[in-house]
């Protein structure tokens, strides 16, 4: 219709094209979005599955020229439904929605652990596209668990460190741990992280300790994805809208939080557990 123009809250179809299997039981969903070949690293998508629910999911691939894509765990109802989907199906999509990354100075660490790292990737991929060389901390629980890995590689080298729980690949130890002795090493100037909230807030905490800004991809309850209803609050922000990538300015207004507690579905105050 002539003067219609796009907006991220409309709700449109879009048909997967290729589903593929990652470490373990994730799985990665490619389509084809005008939107999302144009979003930020960063940013997230609601995908809605029919009869099911609408979640939240960060673009672990961004399709300039070709398909873009989503890399999900089976968790709850909604992700174990778009686990079980294959090329063909249909699914409801809104987005690219929320505040992506930033580049920042000329020495990035990025330190991912789980899905996390499908925030992070094309984050990754832009820095090298712009002549920087990052170092990606990806850690996972085993190295059976490990996503990207081929990905990262072909694309960092000797850039990529692996840390596993248990010690199957690469560093022995979380990957905050290993993200301490790997800032101790070099000169680095700026940090990013994404995955479980525990994790993040150690790296925070190590980064702050030595001066150095950091970006941290924060995960809460959404469900409007454009700041109205609440349900993702932290301290006096709205995840959806004002994140989900938070500044270290940002992260030191809601330490009482941070790593602490969140909201669960009911709006009921809840531990943070991981």
């Amino acid at each position: 219709m002539s003067g219609w123009q796009w907006r991220p809250e409309t709700m449109r179809a879009i048909r997967l094209v290729e589903v593929r299997e990652e470490a373990a039981d994730m799985r990665t969903l490619y389509f084809h979005d005008e939107p999302c070949s144009s979003a930020s690293p960063g940013q997230y998508v609601m995908l809605w599955i029919p009869g099911v629910d609408e979640v939240p999911m960060s673009i672990s691939t961004i399709g300039r020229g070709g398909p873009s894509s989503v890399t999900v765990q089976p968790v709850g109802e909604a992700t174990k439904a778009l686990c079980g989907m294959r090329e063909g199906d249909k699914i409801g999509l809104r987005g690219p929605f929320g505040k992506g990354y930033e580049m920042r100075g000329r020495k990035p660490l990025i330190v991912a652990g789980g899905t996390g790292i499908a925030s992070v990737t094309p984050l990754a991929e832009l820095m090298v596209e712009n002549g920087l060389r990052p170092t990606v901390v990806m850690g996972a629980r085993s190295e059976g668990l490990i996503v990207f890995r081929e990905r990262l590689e072909g694309l960092l080298g000797e850039g990529l460190v692996l840390s596993t729980d248990d010690g199957s690949c690469g560093y022995h130890g979380f990957a905050s741990d290993c993200a301490g002795v790997i800032l101790d090493e070099g000169e680095f100037d700026a940090v990013y992280t994404c995955g479980p909230e525990l994790m993040m807030a150690a790296v925070f905490r190590k980064a702050d300790d030595r001066g150095l800004p950091v970006q941290a991809s924060l995960e809460r309850y959404i469900k409007c994805a454009v700041g109205l209803c609440a349900s993702c609050a932290i301290g006096p922000y709205r995840v959806c809208k004002d994140g989900p990538v938070f500044d270290s300015a940002m992260l030191k207004e809601v330490l009482e939080e941070f790593g602490r507690r969140r909201m669960d579905p009911s709006g009921r105050a809840v531990p943070v557990d991981h």
